[in-house]
């Protein structure tokens, strides 16, 4: 379970547990955490859950809605980022964190699995498989699946959706998770102002479930989801 740690000038202010679908964040006193400062809007961000994830969107503040010092939109967000409204400093934290795995990028030219080196660089080129923000429990239940590209530099890899969370796409151009729960796989769009496609239809809710054979086009790349 994740939790908030608000602080202004490097002092805690308060502690928030995520433990609602969604949290709201703003000046105005109704919202899950009130920030009265001038600089945060009446109703600034949002945060929800989707399956193991945590998202934060700007709901159009007038100051905007920072995570490690670049604006967003609505992103994804991993142990230790900072969020940033007005002079507040929210930091989110995750438990089990030493058990997290670093983002893994597919590069071309390059073996299956990179290390995150590349990633922390800045060098999201070619087609991104990012692995679980993970430290929670493997779900049993549900089949072993993978995800196997089938256009672009990367066609014929394969890599197998092994951890709670798996993102794939490229940063800052569209991005999407595939979260592993009991009952199955569920495919939810994370970044980009175009919504990835499943088996050529445009993703119009927050998630979908994904099923054996199922086509996935993301970032132009195209994919296919393989399970059993």
């Amino acid at each position: 379970m994740g939790k908030l740690v608000v602080s202004l000038d490097g002092v805690v202010i308060k502690e928030v547990q995520l433990t609602k679908d969604k949290t709201t964040l703003g000046r105005r006193p109704y919202n899950d955490i009130v920030i009265d400062n001038l600089a945060v809007s009446g109703e600034h961000a949002v945060l929800q859950m989707v399956g193991a994830d945590v998202f934060i969107e700007d709901l159009n503040s007038t100051n905007g809605t920072y995570i490690n010092g670049k604006a967003i939109k609505k992103q994804l967000l991993a142990n230790n980022d900072v969020v940033e409204v007005g002079k507040y400093k929210i930091k989110y934290l995750v438990e089990d964190a030493a058990d997290y795995e670093k983002t893994m990028i597919l590069k071309p030219g390059t073996s299956p699995l990179a290390t995150a080196a590349a990633s922390a660089a800045g060098t999201p080129s070619g087609f991104g498989l990012p692995s679980a923000f993970g430290g929670l429990p493997p779900v049993a239940s549900a089949l072993p699946a993978s995800i196997k590209v089938l256009t672009g530099a990367a066609a014929g890899r394969e890599v197998s959706l092994t951890k709670v969370v798996t993102t794939v796409g490229k940063p800052g151009v569209q991005v999407a998770s595939i979260t592993k729960r009991p009952s199955g796989y569920v495919f939810a769009h994370v970044e980009g102002s175009a919504r990835p496609m499943v088996n050529g239809v445009p993703l119009t809710g927050e998630s979908v479930g994904l099923r054996s054979g199922d086509l996935i086009e993301l970032a132009g790349t195209q994919m296919q989801f393989i399970q059993g």
